[in-house]
Protein backbone atom coordinates (compact mmCIF):
# COMPACT_ATOMS: atom_id res chain seq x y z
CA UNK A 1 0.00 0.00 0.00
CA UNK A 2 1.54 3.34 -1.11
CA UNK A 3 2.63 5.24 2.54
CA UNK A 4 0.89 8.26 0.78
CA UNK A 5 -2.57 6.93 1.36
CA UNK A 6 -2.41 5.47 5.19
CA UNK A 7 -4.17 7.11 7.46
CA UNK A 8 -1.02 7.84 9.83
CA UNK A 9 0.31 9.83 6.63
CA UNK A 10 -2.89 11.86 6.15
CA UNK A 11 -2.66 12.75 10.25
CA UNK A 12 1.08 13.69 10.05
CA UNK A 13 0.36 15.49 6.93
CA UNK A 14 -2.50 17.53 8.26
CA UNK A 15 -0.69 18.08 11.30
CA UNK A 16 2.42 19.79 9.68
CA UNK A 17 -0.31 22.02 7.77
CA UNK A 18 -2.26 22.86 10.63
CA UNK A 19 0.87 23.57 12.64
CA UNK A 20 3.56 24.07 10.39
CA UNK A 21 5.44 26.57 13.17
CA UNK A 22 5.34 23.82 15.27
CA UNK A 23 6.82 21.49 12.75
CA UNK A 24 9.55 24.34 11.48
CA UNK A 25 10.24 24.92 15.48
CA UNK A 26 10.79 21.64 16.33
CA UNK A 27 13.34 21.14 13.04
CA UNK A 28 15.29 23.82 14.10
CA UNK A 29 15.73 22.65 17.70
CA UNK A 30 17.16 19.25 16.96
CA UNK A 31 19.54 20.87 14.00
CA UNK A 32 21.15 23.47 16.26
CA UNK A 33 23.18 21.44 18.61
CA UNK A 34 24.73 19.85 15.78
CA UNK A 35 25.94 22.99 14.19
CA UNK A 36 25.98 25.26 16.09
CA UNK A 37 28.93 25.91 19.36
CA UNK A 38 26.57 26.60 21.96
CA UNK A 39 24.29 24.94 24.34
CA UNK A 40 21.92 25.90 27.66
CA UNK A 41 25.64 25.09 29.74
CA UNK A 42 27.86 27.29 27.82
CA UNK A 43 25.05 29.77 27.82
CA UNK A 44 24.76 29.56 31.73
CA UNK A 45 29.02 29.92 31.95
CA UNK A 46 28.96 32.89 29.58
CA UNK A 47 26.41 34.58 32.23
CA UNK A 48 28.17 33.96 35.00
CA UNK A 49 31.38 35.78 33.55
CA UNK A 50 29.10 38.57 32.77
CA UNK A 51 27.59 39.11 36.44
CA UNK A 52 31.36 38.49 37.85
CA UNK A 53 31.15 42.32 37.33
CA UNK A 54 28.05 42.52 39.85
CA UNK A 55 29.91 42.89 43.19
CA UNK A 56 26.37 43.21 45.27
CA UNK A 57 25.01 39.93 46.70
CA UNK A 58 22.18 38.33 44.83
CA UNK A 59 19.62 35.78 44.24
CA UNK A 60 18.91 33.09 41.06
CA UNK A 61 16.33 30.87 39.89
CA UNK A 62 14.09 29.53 37.23
CA UNK A 63 10.26 30.82 38.44
CA UNK A 64 7.86 28.28 37.43
CA UNK A 65 4.96 29.58 35.28
CA UNK A 66 2.47 27.20 33.50
CA UNK A 67 2.60 24.65 30.81
CA UNK A 68 6.11 23.66 32.52
CA UNK A 69 7.75 27.16 31.55
CA UNK A 70 9.85 28.82 33.70
CA UNK A 71 11.28 32.38 34.04
CA UNK A 72 14.66 32.77 34.66
CA UNK A 73 14.80 35.60 37.74
CA UNK A 74 18.00 37.18 39.65
CA UNK A 75 16.99 39.31 42.44
CA UNK A 76 18.98 41.66 44.91
CA UNK A 77 17.38 42.90 48.49
CA UNK A 78 14.34 40.75 47.75
CA UNK A 79 12.31 39.09 50.15
CA UNK A 80 11.55 35.06 49.88
CA UNK A 81 9.35 33.88 47.13
CA UNK A 82 6.33 32.85 49.36
CA UNK A 83 4.13 31.75 46.71
CA UNK A 84 6.99 28.87 45.14
CA UNK A 85 6.80 25.13 45.88
CA UNK A 86 9.44 24.44 49.38
CA UNK A 87 11.45 22.61 46.32
CA UNK A 88 15.48 22.56 46.79
CA UNK A 89 15.83 23.03 43.29
CA UNK A 90 13.31 26.08 43.76
CA UNK A 91 15.33 27.84 46.51
CA UNK A 92 17.46 30.97 45.43
CA UNK A 93 21.13 30.12 45.14
CA UNK A 94 23.78 32.75 46.58
CA UNK A 95 26.04 34.49 43.94
CA UNK A 96 29.19 32.00 44.30
CA UNK A 97 31.24 34.57 44.99
CA UNK A 98 29.37 36.56 47.19
CA UNK A 99 27.82 36.09 50.92
CA UNK A 100 24.10 35.29 51.38
CA UNK A 101 21.93 38.27 50.38
CA UNK A 102 19.68 40.38 52.90
CA UNK A 103 16.21 38.93 52.68
CA UNK A 104 14.52 42.30 53.29
CA UNK A 105 11.55 44.47 51.74
CA UNK A 106 11.81 47.66 51.25
CA UNK A 107 9.72 50.37 51.77
CA UNK A 108 9.31 51.40 47.96
CA UNK A 109 7.99 48.76 45.51
CA UNK A 110 10.73 46.50 43.68
CA UNK A 111 12.34 47.55 40.62
CA UNK A 112 12.01 45.16 37.64
CA UNK A 113 14.01 45.17 34.40
CA UNK A 114 12.84 43.88 30.93
CA UNK A 115 15.89 43.39 28.66
CA UNK A 116 15.30 44.36 25.01
CA UNK A 117 15.30 41.83 21.81
CA UNK A 118 17.99 39.20 21.94
CA UNK A 119 19.32 39.83 25.31
CA UNK A 120 19.67 38.86 28.80
CA UNK A 121 20.00 40.21 32.28
CA UNK A 122 24.02 39.83 31.82
CA UNK A 123 23.55 43.19 29.96
CA UNK A 124 22.86 45.19 33.00
CA UNK A 125 26.14 44.03 34.71
CA UNK A 126 27.03 47.69 35.03
CA UNK A 127 23.76 48.79 36.26
CA UNK A 128 23.27 46.42 39.32
CA UNK A 129 25.29 47.36 41.67
CA UNK A 130 24.24 50.68 41.72
CA UNK A 131 20.38 50.40 41.06
CA UNK A 132 20.10 48.12 44.14
CA UNK A 133 21.76 50.38 46.54
CA UNK A 134 18.39 51.84 47.40
CA UNK A 135 15.89 48.46 47.09
CA UNK A 136 14.67 45.32 45.57
CA UNK A 137 15.43 45.00 42.38
CA UNK A 138 14.77 41.96 40.20
CA UNK A 139 15.99 41.22 36.37
CA UNK A 140 14.30 38.28 34.53
CA UNK A 141 14.64 36.92 31.07
CA UNK A 142 11.84 37.40 29.31
CA UNK A 143 10.02 34.08 27.83
CA UNK A 144 11.49 32.86 24.84
CA UNK A 145 14.98 35.01 25.78
CA UNK A 146 17.99 33.92 27.63
CA UNK A 147 17.75 31.42 30.22
CA UNK A 148 14.24 31.55 30.32
CA UNK A 149 11.56 28.54 28.14
CA UNK A 150 11.63 28.84 25.08
CA UNK A 151 8.16 27.67 24.12
CA UNK A 152 6.43 27.71 20.47
CA UNK A 153 4.90 31.69 20.74
CA UNK A 154 1.30 32.44 18.06
CA UNK A 155 1.84 33.36 14.94
CA UNK A 156 -1.01 36.11 15.50
CA UNK A 157 0.42 39.22 16.65
CA UNK A 158 -1.62 40.14 19.74
CA UNK A 159 -1.50 36.57 20.33
CA UNK A 160 2.10 36.37 20.67
CA UNK A 161 1.98 39.75 22.92
CA UNK A 162 -0.20 38.19 25.22
CA UNK A 163 2.08 35.22 25.93
CA UNK A 164 4.38 37.81 26.94
CA UNK A 165 2.41 39.92 29.07
CA UNK A 166 0.70 36.44 30.83
CA UNK A 167 3.84 35.11 31.53
CA UNK A 168 5.23 38.11 32.88
CA UNK A 169 1.98 38.25 35.56
CA UNK A 170 2.24 35.04 36.29
CA UNK A 171 5.88 35.93 37.39
CA UNK A 172 4.67 38.37 39.29
CA UNK A 173 2.38 36.31 40.84
CA UNK A 174 4.67 33.77 41.57
CA UNK A 175 6.78 36.03 43.02
CA UNK A 176 4.75 37.84 45.65
CA UNK A 177 4.92 41.27 44.15
CA UNK A 178 2.08 43.19 44.98
CA UNK A 179 3.42 46.38 42.76
CA UNK A 180 7.04 47.09 41.24
CA UNK A 181 8.56 49.97 39.20
CA UNK A 182 8.29 48.45 35.97
CA UNK A 183 11.42 49.30 33.57
CA UNK A 184 12.08 47.68 29.80
CA UNK A 185 14.74 48.76 27.39
CA UNK A 186 13.61 47.97 23.18
CA UNK A 187 11.25 45.47 23.07
CA UNK A 188 11.05 45.10 26.75
CA UNK A 189 9.87 48.67 27.20
CA UNK A 190 6.93 47.69 24.35
CA UNK A 191 5.85 44.62 26.84
CA UNK A 192 6.53 46.65 29.86
CA UNK A 193 3.69 49.30 28.14
CA UNK A 194 1.46 46.53 27.23
CA UNK A 195 1.59 45.03 31.08
CA UNK A 196 1.00 48.45 32.37
CA UNK A 197 -2.48 48.64 30.25
CA UNK A 198 -3.41 45.01 31.26
CA UNK A 199 -2.27 45.18 34.85
CA UNK A 200 -2.49 49.00 35.91
CA UNK A 201 -3.10 48.31 39.44
CA UNK A 202 0.38 46.59 39.67
CA UNK A 203 2.80 49.18 38.36
CA UNK A 204 3.78 52.01 40.36
CA UNK A 205 5.92 53.63 37.67
CA UNK A 206 6.50 52.82 34.05
CA UNK A 207 10.07 53.56 32.74
CA UNK A 208 11.23 53.19 28.88
CA UNK A 209 14.52 53.03 27.98
CA UNK A 210 14.75 53.30 24.50
CA UNK A 211 11.63 51.68 23.79
CA UNK A 212 10.73 49.78 20.16
CA UNK A 213 7.40 49.77 18.43
CA UNK A 214 6.03 53.10 19.58
CA UNK A 215 5.47 54.87 15.84
CA UNK A 216 3.05 53.39 13.42
CA UNK A 217 4.97 52.49 10.16
CA UNK A 218 4.98 55.36 7.38
CA UNK A 219 2.07 55.37 5.24
CA UNK A 220 5.06 56.74 2.62
CA UNK A 221 7.17 52.91 3.63
CA UNK A 222 3.84 50.88 1.60
CA UNK A 223 4.74 52.72 -1.80
CA UNK A 224 7.25 49.96 -2.03
CA UNK A 225 8.31 50.83 -5.81
CA UNK A 226 9.41 53.91 -4.39
CA UNK A 227 12.06 52.16 -2.83
CA UNK A 228 14.79 50.79 -4.27
CA UNK A 229 15.58 47.09 -4.80
CA UNK A 230 18.73 46.53 -3.13
CA UNK A 231 17.32 49.25 0.12
CA UNK A 232 14.32 46.76 0.18
CA UNK A 233 17.02 43.39 -0.18
CA UNK A 234 19.56 45.14 2.79
CA UNK A 235 16.45 45.70 4.89
CA UNK A 236 15.78 42.39 4.97
CA UNK A 237 19.14 40.87 5.43
CA UNK A 238 19.45 43.32 8.34
CA UNK A 239 16.46 43.15 9.68
CA UNK A 240 17.29 41.60 13.57
CA UNK A 241 15.61 37.92 12.94
CA UNK A 242 17.67 37.34 9.88
CA UNK A 243 20.73 38.66 11.19
CA UNK A 244 20.24 35.96 14.15
CA UNK A 245 18.90 33.54 11.82
CA UNK A 246 22.45 34.42 9.62
CA UNK A 247 24.26 33.61 13.30
CA UNK A 248 23.06 30.51 13.33
CA UNK A 249 23.91 29.54 10.02
CA UNK A 250 26.68 30.74 10.16
CA UNK A 251 27.75 27.44 12.56
CA UNK A 252 31.21 27.20 14.14
CA UNK A 253 31.97 30.91 12.42
CA UNK A 254 29.00 32.51 14.53
CA UNK A 255 31.24 33.63 17.79
CA UNK A 256 33.61 35.22 15.67
CA UNK A 257 30.36 36.89 13.50
CA UNK A 258 29.79 38.59 16.65
CA UNK A 259 32.81 40.09 17.77
CA UNK A 260 32.83 41.49 13.76
CA UNK A 261 29.47 42.65 13.48
CA UNK A 262 28.95 43.62 16.94
CA UNK A 263 32.75 45.06 18.31
CA UNK A 264 30.95 48.30 19.36
CA UNK A 265 29.62 45.88 23.00
CA UNK A 266 33.41 45.34 23.88
CA UNK A 267 33.83 49.20 23.57
CA UNK A 268 30.52 49.21 26.08
CA UNK A 269 31.59 47.42 28.51
CA UNK A 270 35.32 48.00 28.53
CA UNK A 271 35.29 49.10 32.37
CA UNK A 272 34.59 45.74 33.57
CA UNK A 273 35.74 43.22 30.77
CA UNK A 274 38.84 43.42 28.77
CA UNK A 275 37.94 40.07 26.44
CA UNK A 276 35.35 38.47 24.61
CA UNK A 277 33.00 38.24 27.58
CA UNK A 278 30.25 39.96 26.24
CA UNK A 279 30.45 38.97 22.78
CA UNK A 280 30.19 35.36 23.68
CA UNK A 281 27.53 36.29 26.27
CA UNK A 282 25.62 37.84 22.99
CA UNK A 283 26.40 34.58 20.94
CA UNK A 284 25.15 31.93 23.22
CA UNK A 285 21.90 34.41 23.78
CA UNK A 286 21.06 34.03 20.31
CA UNK A 287 22.59 31.09 18.97
CA UNK A 288 19.80 28.93 20.96
CA UNK A 289 16.46 27.69 19.16
CA UNK A 290 14.46 30.84 18.04
CA UNK A 291 11.61 31.16 20.05
CA UNK A 292 11.26 34.73 21.69
CA UNK A 293 13.12 35.89 18.10
CA UNK A 294 10.22 34.57 16.32
CA UNK A 295 7.15 35.87 18.51
CA UNK A 296 9.22 39.11 17.63
CA UNK A 297 8.99 38.53 13.68
CA UNK A 298 6.08 37.58 13.89
CA UNK A 299 5.12 41.18 15.82
CA UNK A 300 6.83 43.36 13.10
CA UNK A 301 6.24 44.20 9.86
CA UNK A 302 9.41 45.08 7.37
CA UNK A 303 11.78 47.31 8.38
CA UNK A 304 10.85 46.60 12.14
CA UNK A 305 8.09 48.60 12.66
CA UNK A 306 5.40 47.54 15.07
CA UNK A 307 2.16 45.64 13.94
CA UNK A 308 0.55 46.89 17.07
CA UNK A 309 1.96 50.63 17.31
CA UNK A 310 2.37 51.08 21.06
CA UNK A 311 1.85 55.43 20.58
CA UNK A 312 -1.55 55.18 20.13
CA UNK A 313 -2.56 52.55 23.10
CA UNK A 314 -0.13 54.55 25.83
CA UNK A 315 -2.29 56.92 25.92
CA UNK A 316 -4.63 54.50 27.80
CA UNK A 317 -2.57 53.99 30.61
CA UNK A 318 -4.27 55.47 33.94
CA UNK A 319 -3.54 58.75 34.25
CA UNK A 320 -2.03 58.14 38.12
CA UNK A 321 0.91 56.35 36.79
CA UNK A 322 3.38 58.18 35.98
CA UNK A 323 5.66 57.63 32.70
CA UNK A 324 9.72 58.60 32.12
CA UNK A 325 11.27 57.62 29.27
CA UNK A 326 14.67 57.53 28.51
CA UNK A 327 16.68 58.22 24.99
CA UNK A 328 20.30 58.16 23.99
CA UNK A 329 21.23 61.41 22.02
CA UNK A 330 23.20 59.49 19.50
CA UNK A 331 20.72 56.41 18.60
CA UNK A 332 18.49 55.73 16.15
CA UNK A 333 15.03 55.37 17.57
CA UNK A 334 13.32 58.37 17.30
CA UNK A 335 12.70 60.26 20.26
CA UNK A 336 9.33 62.05 18.89
CA UNK A 337 7.13 59.66 20.28
CA UNK A 338 8.25 60.28 23.51
CA UNK A 339 7.49 63.98 23.03
CA UNK A 340 4.25 63.27 21.23
CA UNK A 341 2.96 61.15 24.39
CA UNK A 342 3.94 64.28 26.85
CA UNK A 343 1.85 66.65 25.15
CA UNK A 344 -1.07 64.50 26.02
CA UNK A 345 -0.02 63.78 29.95
CA UNK A 346 1.71 65.78 31.68
CA UNK A 347 3.36 63.10 34.11
CA UNK A 348 5.83 61.96 31.41
CA UNK A 349 9.31 62.60 32.29
CA UNK A 350 11.74 62.43 29.23
CA UNK A 351 15.48 61.73 29.83
CA UNK A 352 17.70 62.46 26.93
CA UNK A 353 21.54 60.96 27.87
CA UNK A 354 24.50 62.64 26.35
CA UNK A 355 26.63 60.32 24.57
CA UNK A 356 24.47 57.38 25.00
CA UNK A 357 23.39 55.45 21.84
CA UNK A 358 20.25 52.62 21.71
CA UNK A 359 22.18 50.43 24.35
CA UNK A 360 22.10 53.63 26.72
CA UNK A 361 22.58 51.85 30.11
CA UNK A 362 25.91 50.30 28.97
CA UNK A 363 27.05 52.90 26.93
CA UNK A 364 26.49 55.70 29.31
CA UNK A 365 26.15 53.30 32.50
CA UNK A 366 26.81 56.30 35.41
CA UNK A 367 24.65 59.07 33.51
CA UNK A 368 22.04 56.21 33.22
CA UNK A 369 22.11 54.88 37.01
CA UNK A 370 21.83 58.42 37.96
CA UNK A 371 18.68 59.31 36.09
CA UNK A 372 17.26 55.92 37.70
CA UNK A 373 18.33 56.74 41.06
CA UNK A 374 16.59 60.29 40.89
CA UNK A 375 13.51 58.32 39.54
CA UNK A 376 13.63 55.75 42.66
CA UNK A 377 13.31 59.09 45.07
CA UNK A 378 10.85 60.56 43.81
CA UNK A 379 9.00 57.11 45.10
CA UNK A 380 10.61 57.86 48.55
CA UNK A 381 9.18 61.17 48.78
CA UNK A 382 12.04 63.40 47.58
CA UNK A 383 10.68 66.22 45.62
CA UNK A 384 11.39 66.84 41.59
CA UNK A 385 11.08 70.57 41.40
CA UNK A 386 11.81 70.77 38.11
CA UNK A 387 8.92 68.09 37.38
CA UNK A 388 6.61 70.43 39.76
CA UNK A 389 7.04 73.06 37.48
CA UNK A 390 6.05 71.73 34.47
CA UNK A 391 3.06 70.19 36.44
CA UNK A 392 2.15 73.55 37.64
CA UNK A 393 2.97 74.99 34.05
CA UNK A 394 0.51 72.54 32.29
CA UNK A 395 -2.26 73.15 34.71
CA UNK A 396 -1.98 77.15 34.85
CA UNK A 397 -2.30 76.89 31.00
Amino acid sequence: MDDRRSPQFTVRRMAEELHPAEHWYRCISSWLPSWCPTSLSQLKDAEDKMLKAVKTPFSRQDVPISNGNYVWTIAFNAKEYPSLPPQPQSKPQPHPSSPQPSLQCCPRPPLVLLHGFGGGVGLWAQNLDSLCGSGAVYALDLLGFGRSSRPLFSVDPQGAEEQFIGALEEWRDRVGLEEMILMGHNLGGYLAAAYTLTHPHRVKHLILVEPWGFPARPESMDQEKSIPVWIRAMGVVMSPFNLLATLRLAGPLGPMLVQTIRSDFKQKYSSVFDDNTVSDYIYHLNAQTPSGEAAFKNMTVPYGWAKRPMLDRIVHIRPDIPISIIYGSRSSIDSDSGYTLQKTRLDVDIVVIRGGGHYVFADQPDDFNQNILHILARMDGVKDERRERRMRGGREG
